[in-house]
C-alpha cells in the first residue's frame, strides 16, 4: 500500500507540474506497478531500494526478452519516480541519479511516399456508395497531412480553432504546449465544406434539445469527440481502397510524411520541430535519417554500377 500511495502521489504531480497526457500518466503508472511487484517479491519498497535492487529489476526484464527500447522506458519511468521521491524529502537519495539504459538502436520511422499519399488523398475524396464523399473523411485526411498533427491533437480539435476560414490554427500538443501550424489551400476548403454538414448536424441536435458538441469532429462516445482507435480503423480502411498496404498505413505514418516530404523540399530542422511539437530538435534529427536511407536505395537502386 505504501508503494501504490507513493506512485500515486507521482502521477499526480505529473499530472498538475507538467501537465503529462492522460495516456502518458497510463503509461508510467504500468511501468511504476511492475517495479512495485518486483520489489516487493524481494522484500523491498520504492522507500528503501538501493541502485543493487534497480539493476536486478533491469537484468529481469533482460531475462524476459524486453527489447531495450522498453528497458530504457522503463529506466527512465522509475528514475523520475526515484528523483521524486527525493526532492519531496520520501527519501533522502536517488539510486537511480546515475544510471544509464542500455543502448538503443535507432529505428527509422515507417513513412509514405508524395505518390502514396496522394493515393489515399484521392481515395478519401471517392464517392461513397451512390452518394457524394465523405465530407468528413476528406477534411480529416487534408488536415492531417498538411498539418502533421498528432492524431490525438487531430480529432480532440476544437471547431472554434477552425472559424473564420483561418490560414493558421492553433493547436495544444504535449505537456499543454501550444504551436501555430498553417493550413493549405486544400485542408482551407475541405474544412469549410465539412463545417458546413456538420454545423447543419449540430442545429438539427440543438433543435431537438440536445447539446451542441464544441468539437470539430463530434462524436457520441465518453469524450465527445471521435476517438483515435475509430480513426485508426478508418484509415486502415481507406488503405485497402487506395491500393495501398494497410500494415504500412496509419495516423502516425501521416505525421512521419509530412516531416519527411516538407525536408525532401527543403525545409530546416527547426521550422519542421516548431511545427511537429517537438520538444527537442533532436527527435526530429531522426528524419535526416530517414531521407539519408533513401538516397542509399536509390543509389543502389538507380545507379549503374549498383
Amino acid at each position: 500500500m505504501q508503494d501504490a500511495h507513493r506512485i500515486s502521489g507521482f502521477l499526480e504531480a505529473m499530472r498538475a507540474e507538467r501537465g503529462a497526457a492522460e495516456n502518458t500518466i497510463q503509461a508510467y503508472a504500468r511501468d511504476l506497478v511492475d517495479y512495485s511487484s518486483f520489489l516487493k517479491r524481494q522484500a523491498f519498497t520504492v522507500d528503501d531500494a538501493g541502485r543493487p535492487e534497480i539493476e536486478a529489476y533491469l537484468a529481469n526484464l533482460d531475462d524476459q526478452g524486453m527489447a531495450a527500447s522498453t528497458r530504457a522506458r522503463r529506466l527512465s519511468s522509475l528514475r523520475q519516480l526515484h528523483r521524486f521521491l527525493y526532492e519531496e524529502g520520501l527519501r533522502t537519495d536517488d539510486p537511480a541519479q546515475r544510471m544509464t539504459g542500455p543502448p538503443r538502436g535507432r529505428k527509422l520511422p515507417n513513412t509514405l511516399s508524395e505518390a502514396e499519399v496522394d493515393a489515399l488523398l484521392d481515395a478519401a475524396r471517392a464517392p461513397v456508395g451512390d452518394g457524394g464523399p465523405d465530407l468528413r473523411l476528406i477534411c480529416l485526411m487534408e488536415v492531417l497531412y498538411a498539418t502533421g498533427m498528432r492524431v490525438s491533437e487531430l480529432v480532440a480539435l476544437p471547431v472554434g480553432a477552425v472559424r473564420g476560414d483561418p490560414r493558421m490554427i492553433l493547436v495544444k500538443g504535449k505537456g499543454g504546449r501550444e504551436r501555430m501550424t498553417p493550413l493549405s489551400a486544400p485542408a482551407r476548403d475541405a474544412l469549410v465544406d465539412w463545417l458546413v454538414v456538420r454545423d447543419g448536424i449540430e442545429n438539427e441536435k440543438r433543435q431537438a434539445g440536445g447539446s451542441v458538441s464544441a468539437f470539430l469532429f463530434p462524436a457520441r462516445g465518453k469524450s465527445g469527440y471521435l476517438s483515435r482507435i475509430r480513426f485508426y480503423q478508418i484509415i486502415k480502411e481507406l488503405s485497402v481502397k487506395a491500393g495501398l498496404d494497410p500494415a504500412k498505413v496509419s495516423p502516425h505514418t501521416m505525421r512521419h510524411a509530412f516531416a519527411t516530404h516538407l525536408l525532401a523540399n527543403g525545409a530546416d530542422l527547426r521550422s519542421i520541430q516548431q511545427l511537429l511539437g517537438h520538444a527537442d530538435v533532436s527527435t526530429t534529427e531522426i528524419y535526416t535519417h530517414v531521407q539519408e536511407e533513401r538516397l542509399k536505395q536509390l543509389v543502389f537502386q538507380k545507379h549503374p554500377l549498383a
